[in-house]
């Protein structure tokens, strides 16, 4: 700071003449300010800049984490690939409205209730609830389906089916009761089910891929039957 000074009452000596004398001090202790200020202005930049190399540090350790680890396959936003849900070995859990009209379609159990009603030349005491016959009734056949169906798929719904002769069915099974003889099994993969009534056979067909159906179920619906 000493040869500041000097170099600085070296200019006011050679100053121009007129001027008013040079006041040397002031001007030390303005640039000592002025240093100062300089100084500070460092500190702060340093600080600034520390904190915005931080900031990117967290910034780039947040991205990882959300990417994923180094081999990692990435992950979009929102959800996963395909290959994470296939190696997780856990199935896509069914829709609300896919399980909803499964529900509808087939209930998780059949409850049989008592009938009043006749169906033309075939009569049941007992009916699976919340089924109803199709209109019009054929003489020999009554298809009873549930009032929310919107389908004409037959092999959806219940077949009752006044016939001659038996039909011939899959894995059968014969059960007897009642003083009746019944043979259940599969006809083209659907539970089926007859029984000779007299002289005729009363043959009946569960829906197909219907799990609520079973042989006991079948069987007491068949059971409460009748050819007029």
């Amino acid at each position: 700071m000493d040869e500041v000074k000097k170099l600085l009452e070296g200019f006011a000596e050679e100053a121009a003449v007129g001027l008013p004398a040079a006041d040397i001090d002031a001007d030390i202790a303005r640039g000592r300010r002025a240093l100062r200020r300089i100084k500070r202005r460092r500190r702060v930049t340093g600080v600034l800049c520390v904190a915005a190399v931080s900031a990117a540090v967290l910034a780039f350790g947040n991205q990882v984490k959300w990417w994923g680890s180094a081999g990692s396959s990435p992950v979009a936003s929102g959800g996963e690939t395909e290959s994470s849900v296939a190696a997780s070995g856990t199935p896509a859990a069914p829709s609300a409205k896919a399980s909803k009209g499964e529900m509808s379609l087939f209930a998780s159990s059949v409850e049989l209730v008592a009938n009043k009603q006749s169906w033309n030349t075939i009569g049941c005491t007992l009916t699976p609830m919340g089924w109803a016959p199709e209109k019009p009734i054929a003489a020999n056949r009554v298809v009873l389906a549930q009032p929310e169906m919107r389908t004409a798929e037959v092999a959806t719904k219940v077949v009752l089916e006044r016939r001659e002769t038996a039909l011939s069915l899959d894995a059968v099974r014969v059960t007897d009761s009642d003083g009746k003889t019944f043979h259940i099994g599969t006809l083209s993969g659907r539970l089926t089910g007859q029984v000779k009534l007299a002289d005729q056979w009363l043959l009946v067909e569960a829906p197909a891929g219907n799990q609520a159906w079973n042989d006991e179920t079948l069987r007491r619906f068949l059971g409460s039957c009748s050819i007029n």
